[in-house]
């Protein structure tokens, strides 16, 4: 089934705050097609297009308008493809598309900013420096990022290979939270660039705190960390290494860390389950500069060496009556 137009057939200018030059360059392509065009070209109805382009965070589009570049036909039609061949069911089609917005909405958001720092002014000023540049250095961000995720790729089939017969996306493995105390004063007190140099310092910290200790990070949001790991000791020794690092660096307020052991479900890139609420809700009762565990994660440690517990009894949080927590130290 074949739209109204020829995929070469020109089309009259898009009118677009980018420009056409910039267009082309960030998007190789220029806007030629609507939305029920680019659905035709697919072969799908025009109610799942709009369906998956919303999944993937973008703004709704008139019937009239012109937005659309060969790019979205070719991208909706291997998404169709990858369904046709089971490859991905028709039920999560959606959320894989909602999960690739999540990541690449964040990445774009910080290579925007490149491109701020390197034109600032002619950034919005010259749209032909602006498309010079991107029409530079885009490629080179796109194979970096390919190479990036074939890394993480390896890795995570490496791990899942090696935890073969266990449920398929549920695992035992220790959830960490890491949060910054104080974060509302930081915003009231710190102008935004000095904000975002504290911020940066705590995430590249936190990357490599967990990375020395085979962790991975799940997510940041604003003041905080989620990261997972798969040995308890892995876990406290982020923990308590976390603490000190940012302790000893000075400028940035003290951590409140919060540690569960128990099943999580991983899906999308994310992590889910009681697990995961427990040590969230650990990390908001724990004091500054501290880790709370929770009893499943003491269990696995009190017999390690390097670490001490001290049980603080039953602990108040919501949603889990009674839960039993425990301060995590280094052993004197």
């Amino acid at each position: 089934m074949s739209g109204p137009h020829d995929e070469d057939a020109p089309r009259g200018p898009a009118v677009h705050p980018l420009g056409p030059e910039v267009e082309k360059a960030l998007l190789g392509g220029e806007f030629r097609y609507t939305k029920a065009e680019v659905a035709a070209k697919a072969e799908i109805d025009l109610a799942r297009a709009e369906r998956l382009w919303q999944a993937m965070g973008f703004a709704h589009v008139d019937d009239d308008e012109v937005l659309f570049t060969d790019a979205d036909v070719r991208a909706v039609r291997t998404l169709v493809q990858l369904v046709s061949a089971e490859v991905i069911t028709s039920e999560v089609e959606t959320a894989v598309a909602r999960t690739l917005a999540q990541t690449m909405s964040r990445l774009a958001e910080w290579q925007v900013g490149i491109f701020r720092a390197v034109l600032g002014d002619r950034f919005a000023q010259d749209l032909d420096v602006t498309a010079q540049f991107a029409e530079a250095i885009t490629p080179v961000m796109e194979e970096l990022q390919g190479y990036v995720w074939r890394r993480h790729l390896a890795a995570t089939a490496s791990r899942e290979l090696a935890e073969r017969g266990g449920a398929a996306d549920e695992h035992v493995q220790v959830i960490g939270f890491a949060d910054l105390v104080g974060y509302t004063r930081l915003i009231r007190d710190f102008s935004e660039v000095e904000l975002a140099g504290l911020i940066d310092e705590f995430e590249e910290s936190a990357t490599s705190v967990v990375a020395e200790n085979r962790g991975r990070i799940v997510k940041t949001v604003g003041d905080e960390v989620l990261f997972v790991t798969d040995a308890a000791a892995d876990a406290a020794e982020i923990a308590l290494t976390l603490n000190e690092r940012i302790t000893g660096a000075g400028k940035l307020p003290p951590l409140r860390i919060g540690l569960a052991q128990g099943s999580v479900l991983a899906r999308f890139g994310d992590v889910y389950g009681s697990t995961v609420n427990i040590a969230s809700r650990l990390t908001s009762v724990a004091r500054p500069a501290s880790a709370l565990v929770d009893r499943e994660l003491a269990t696995s440690l009190r017999s390690h060496p390097a670490y001490s517990l001290t049980s603080i009894g039953p602990t108040k949080v919501q949603s889990f009556r009674g839960l039993r927590a425990y301060a995590l130290r280094r052993a004197r």
